[in-house]
């Protein structure tokens, strides 16, 4: 038995990462700020003995007793990590260097989430590692781009420095229950949308691409890196290289639904990328590791967890679920 702190470990994939985490038998130490993480993630964790929640932000210095770190605290959706940019920054920036210090004082293994968005707008398609990004280092995404590229940067220099074991993984698009209704993330925004018949937003043509990966492949991922020798630091691409415009994405969503949301087009936000999609030939190879849930399967999973979310609210905002 280990036990694992997991920073951000009330949001979206770190209450997952915290499940999977406890069923292998180890003691979790869950820690989050509540930004953006949530208590009813978490909710059906206190059963076990072997969790412990903390409320800590990691943009400043925590001082426990662990085996290892699972490090991933920081908003990942474009109106959160907007929100307030500078924070942003730090919780990538100063979060890192806390979490790597932490790993350095106890000497053990330490895994950074990282993402895709270090890739910027692609100029190559699909995206592998040793690709260095096409990021706008001012724009209003840079905050999030910039931050996790700092934070590989650090991960990789104590390595170098101080022989710091790490891993780091890049995620690309990932969904599932535990997401947030009202983060601004395509899959969230169509299938909310589309549930109670409303149009869905669509930005720019909607002939841009994105990569869809399931949660608990994503997390069978990240796990699966966790567990490698120490000659292998990363970084890895996680996701599903299976691509779909962001109109497939809408229609998929109104017939899973059955809604009659019609679609409506807006101006693309500024940096949006075009293409997104993983080369994941390393997660392959390396980790023997591929996504098994297919997009329409993924979604329809997704889609009951926000019906009960809608259900569950429904006296409360006088929400209609459709069909």
């Amino acid at each position: 038995m280990k036990r694992i702190l997991v920073t951000g470990g009330a949001g979206f994939l770190g209450s997952h990462l915290c499940k999977k985490l406890l069923n292998e038998g180890n003691e979790v130490l869950c820690v989050d700020n509540f930004f953006t993480g949530r208590k009813q993630n978490i909710h059906d964790l206190l059963d076990y003995k072997s969790f412990e929640f903390l409320r800590h932000d990691i943009t400043s210095p925590l001082y426990v007793e662990v085996d290892q770190i699972y490090n991933l605290a920081c908003p990942a959706s474009p109106i959160h990590y907007q929100f307030d940019p500078v924070q942003t920054t730090k919780t990538s920036v100063m979060g890192a260097i806390n979490m790597l210090g932490l790993a350095k004082r106890l000497k053990i293994k330490i895994l950074q989430a990282s993402t895709s968005e270090v890739y910027g707008d692609p100029a190559i398609h699909p995206q592998p590692e040793n690709y260095w990004g096409n990021v706008n280092t001012i724009g209003p995404r840079a905050c999030y781009d910039e931050g996790k590229r700092c934070a590989e940067t650090l991960f990789f220099d104590y390595h170098r420095q101080h022989k710091l074991e790490i891993k780091v993984m890049r995620i690309f698009n990932t969904y599932g229950p535990h997401m947030q209704a009202n983060d601004g993330r395509v899959v969230s925004n169509f299938i909310m949308q589309a549930l109670q018949n409303q149009p869905i937003t669509i930005y720019g043509l909607g002939t841009q691409t994105r990569s869809f990966c399931y949660v608990d492949d994503l997390i069978e991922g990240m796990y699966a890196l966790m567990q490698t020798n120490n000659e292998i630091t990363g970084p890895i691409n996680i996701g599903n290289p299976g691509e779909f415009s962001m109109i497939e994405l809408a229609e998929a969503v109104i017939e899973l639904t059955n809604s009659k949301s019609e679609l409506i087009f807006n101006p693309l936000p500024k940096d949006d990328p075009q293409k997104r999609r993983p080369d994941i030939t390393q997660a392959r190879e390396i980790l023997g590791w591929e996504p098994k849930i297919a997009l329409r399967e993924g979604l329809e999973k997704t889609i009951s967890y926000f019906e009960g979310q809608l259900r569950g609210e429904l006296n409360l905002n006088g929400y209609k679920v459709a069909g």
